[in-house]
């Protein structure tokens, strides 16, 4: 049963991104919003979910959320660490990878992602953190699951830069790559997945009182909505406690740490 306790839209979509990771799943993970929802799913219902990080850290159980893929946290609770490398080239490019979790600066129509600038490459308004491992991730894990907040400088007809690819340009970018691409993206607002003819995305759940004429406007290209569009389950009482626990712990670490002097 759901709380009757009010959740924040960054809680439904936390929740509701968890729910996708089955238990069992090799999952790669992203940084931020990704991690939250991939280590809430590992509390909850996905114990056996096996968590792998960009820096070579297997099978972790971080107590907190790490601040960084360099994060000791990892390190320290991971079942085995490995190269990069190792990583890279057994794991991800070896297809030992269920489902990569991911989140970007902007995404288009086709689920394309940009990390890497805003405007013009060449002179842009926002330089970004950039690549780091996504596009292999985008390339070669079964499938990749995306989590971004749902606005109008997000959600765009056409990314500035192609960082990793979705369904590429026009919906047909995946010849020869591994993986069936994105499956859903969820968001603030509901999930989007894409067209299965088409690949383009398409609104297929919008979350506890939100209304589609917000999904709408807060999405640069003409969405298309799912003829049998469905509401979101609201969180339950676990979830959210988990959730909000996680968090919970996280502040109080980080805010207690403090540079060495030197």
């Amino acid at each position: 049963m759901s709380s009757t306790e009010a959740f924040s839209p960054d809680e439904v979509m936390t929740v509701t991104a968890a729910r996708q990771l089955r238990d069992g799943a090799v999952c790669f993970v992203g940084i931020g919003p990704p991690s939250e929802a991939a280590n809430l799913a590992h509390l909850t219902h996905a114990p056996n979910l096996v968590l792998i990080y960009e820096s070579g850290t297997i099978g972790t159980s971080p107590r907190v959320l790490p601040l960084s893929i360099g994060d000791g946290e990892l390190a320290e609770t991971a079942v085995s660490v490995v190269s990069v490398p190792e990583i890279f080239s057994y794991w991800l490019q070896g297809g030992r990878i269920d489902v990569g979790f991911l989140s970007a600066a902007q995404i288009d129509r086709y689920a394309n992602l940009n990390s890497t600038v805003i405007g013009p490459y060449k002179r842009p308004q926002v330089r970004l953190p950039g690549a780091g491992g996504a596009p292999e991730i985008a390339a070669a894990v079964g499938e990749v699951l995306v989590m971004i907040r749902h606005h109008r400088r997000a959600f765009v007809e056409r990314v500035d830069f192609l960082t990793s690819v979705g369904f590429g340009r026009n919906g047909g970018g995946r010849s020869g790559l591994k993986g069936a691409g994105p499956t859903a993206v969820i968001t603030n607002l509901g999930v989007l997945r894409p067209d299965q003819q088409t690949k383009e995305l398409m609104l297929t759940s919008i979350h506890p009182g939100v209304a589609v004429s917000k999904v709408l406007e807060e999405t640069g290209w003409n969405l298309k909505v799912a003829d049998e569009l469905s509401v979101t389950p609201p969180p339950t009482d676990l979830e959210l406690a988990t959730l909000r626990d996680l968090r919970h712990r996280t502040r109080e670490a980080h805010q207690s740490w403090k540079p060495a002097s030197g």
